[in-house]
């Protein structure tokens, strides 16, 4: 018996049905990825410069090719972004996409995201791209980096009080968006996501509205870097390090976001809850068990630091 690296159910075949269907209600099987992991890395390089997508991960655009039953690598006019194995760290396809699956069960909006078979048994990590309507059409983003006037070499020149006045500068509805920033930088702090940097936030413009996209790249960076010194990326009250309850609940969420106490103390509960699931899902995870204990401990520490 399989478990599904789409849905993480037991299933009898690479990839379940309702796996499957959440890819295409047409598709009844999906081909494996016929490359390695160092192909598809070589692949991304040699088409960097025809792609928009961009950013230290390789990554690769492609479309599903439902007839064919396979994903199809394009360098225009991609409905998926993939992201092979890295040369560097071990397993952050399988860290990305647990990662995800856990910011979706706190009620953060995540695209459609999974894990694809390669060869030699290797997993690449897929997502649905938010920006891309039918065949050809876009919705128009703009990262926080993009908004400041910064670019990817300084996207780490800021903060996360700038990140919330942006916010209250461009979004639409600025009150729904900063509780939505409140979650992703709880969330981002307990996982061990310490890369939350300006081009991981981004607004879209849907008609007339202009919000936060949905979540993207996040990632159990703690477990992956050798000697990880920060806890976030952007200083919060100055700080990127040794942050507990009162820098997160009281300076940020009250004082600086404005948010109501009874809007607060419900993400609080609600993150406490769920952190049985994130146990559960963490061990039925593509991780490694030594990646999966790492994982636990760096949950098992930023809880203590925020719940006791």
């Amino acid at each position: 018996m399989n478990r599904c690296p789409i849905t993480y159910k037991q299933c009898e075949s690479l990839y379940s049905r309702e796996g499957l269907k959440r890819l295409s209600r047409q598709l009844n099987d999906l081909q494996p990825i016929p490359f390695t992991s160092q192909e598809l890395r070589q692949e991304a390089s040699a088409r960097a410069s025809k792609m928009s997508i961009q950013g230290v991960q390789p990554k690769l655009s492609a479309r599903l090719q439902v007839k064919e039953q396979r994903f199809a690598l394009v360098d225009s006019g991609g409905q998926y972004i993939l992201k092979p194995q890295t040369a560097d760290y071990i397993q952050v396809p399988e860290n990305e996409d647990l990662t995800m699956r856990l910011a979706a069960l706190v009620g953060i909006d995540v695209p459609l995201h999974g894990l694809l078979h390669g060869q030699n048994g290797e997993k690449t990590y897929f997502i649905r791209r938010f920006d891309r309507v039918g065949r050809k059409g876009k919705i128009h983003v703009e990262d926080f980096a993009q908004l400041s006037g910064l670019n990817r070499d300084t996207k780490y020149r800021s903060s996360m009080e700038q990140v919330a006045k942006l916010i209250e500068t461009f979004c639409t509805f600025p009150a729904v968006e900063k509780v939505k920033l409140l979650r992703i930088t709880l969330f981002s702090f307990l996982v061990g996501n310490e890369d939350m940097h300006l081009k991981n936030f981004s607004v879209i413009r849907n008609q007339d509205v202009i919000s936060l996209t949905p979540a993207y790249d996040l990632l159990n960076t703690t477990i992956v870097l050798p000697n990880p010194v920060e806890e976030l990326a952007l200083p919060l009250d100055a700080r990127k390090n040794k942050l507990k309850r009162h820098d997160f609940l009281d300076y940020f969420a009250k004082d600086r976001l404005q948010l109501p106490e009874r809007v607060i103390e419900k993400m609080v509960t609600h993150f406490a809850n769920v952190r049985t699931e994130w146990e559960y899902l963490v061990g039925i995870s593509f991780l490694s068990n030594e990646m999966k204990k790492k994982y636990l401990k760096i949950l098992d520490d930023r809880f203590a630091r925020i719940f006791s």
